[in-house]
């Protein structure tokens, strides 16, 4: 029994000293805890439309985003100012509303040229609207206005109006379709991004686009020549805007009415970037992309500023 009282006598206490240790212990595995939260809540903070997983060289290339898609049919009776179209939207409202982009078929065409890109787009995050003009034969200033038009009733009258943030919007365009995506940077500057895909338009000069602009063109381009279109455009863009030419190898006036995953991939990342302003894809446009085998050329403005 003595010995039994002596051992419990001499067994050591935690001294305050060791207490104090576990104390800093546990404090500094909290903070590590929550600083490692910390990057992704001030992420959501610094950009609070960023939508989807963060992107990777696999994901911005692959036909499908991450999201489910629908879509809606338009018709030209229930419009005005544009002739109908399609519409291709992410079903899930969890991650809240999505920027919106209109895009224009080209001279002689319908929204079906160019209808590869909606269900594309739509399933990265993005509310798309293929559209068709009033006639095949439209000019680029007729269908910068429609763009307009189109992007005004998806955002105040479409059945998914409620899905669409209005001040992230933008425009693309094949060929005349593509000059009126210019045509509509210039009319509405408030535009967050502007894609013409070999695009066509006497106008030549555009100083007073304030809209970051992507134009693509094609090496192979007999219908808008690179040296009479495209190239003129980028060029005549102004030197502080974020803008950038993507030269397709191997291309024709007519490959962005196919399935394109070099188009596709810069198209994405450029509309990510500014229409909702989620700098995770400027690392796909910024060191700017190197000739390939898909790639011609790429000029651009690097880093960007918007």
């Amino acid at each position: 029994m003595q010995q039994h009282l002596l051992a419990r006598r001499q067994a050591p206490r935690p001294s305050r000293f060791h207490a104090f240790t576990g104390f800093v212990t546990a404090a500094a595995t909290a903070g590590l805890l929550l600083t490692g939260l910390a990057p992704g809540a001030q992420a959501v903070a610094a950009n609070p439309y960023e939508r989807g997983p963060a992107p990777t060289n696999a994901s911005i290339e692959a036909s499908r985003g991450s999201y489910a898609t629908s879509q809606t049919s338009v018709s030209s009776l229930a419009v005005s100012g544009f002739g109908g179209g399609t519409v291709y939207y992410p079903t899930s409202t969890a991650d809240g509303t999505f920027g919106a982009v209109v895009i224009s078929p080209g001279f002689t065409a319908y929204q079906s040229s160019i209808a590869w890109l909606g269900p594309r787009l739509a399933s990265q995050g993005f509310v798309v609207f293929t559209i068709d003009t009033n006639t095949t034969l439209d000019q680029p200033d007729s269908r910068g206005r429609q763009l307009l038009s189109a992007l005004d009733y998806l955002t105040q009258r479409s059945p998914v109006r409620t899905r669409i943030d209005a001040s992230r919007l933008g425009v693309m365009g094949h060929s005349m379709g593509g000059g009126g995506s210019l045509e509509a940077a210039k009319s509405r500057t408030s535009l967050k991004a502007a894609i013409p895909l070999t695009g066509w338009n006497t106008d030549k000069t555009w100083p007073e686009l304030r809209t970051p602009t992507l134009v693509v063109g094609a090496d192979g381009d007999t219908v808008a020549p690179v040296g009479t279109h495209s190239e003129p455009f980028y060029e005549s863009l102004p030197g502080s805007l974020d803008k950038a030419y993507l030269e397709l190898r191997g291309a024709s006036h007519f490959t962005p009415n196919s399935s394109d995953t070099t188009i596709a991939k810069y198209s994405l990342s450029w509309l990510k970037r500014f229409i909702d302003n989620d700098t995770r894809y400027e690392q796909f446009l910024c060191p700017i992309p190197r000739p390939s085998l898909t790639i011609a050329e790429y000029r651009g403005t690097c880093p960007h500023t918007s």
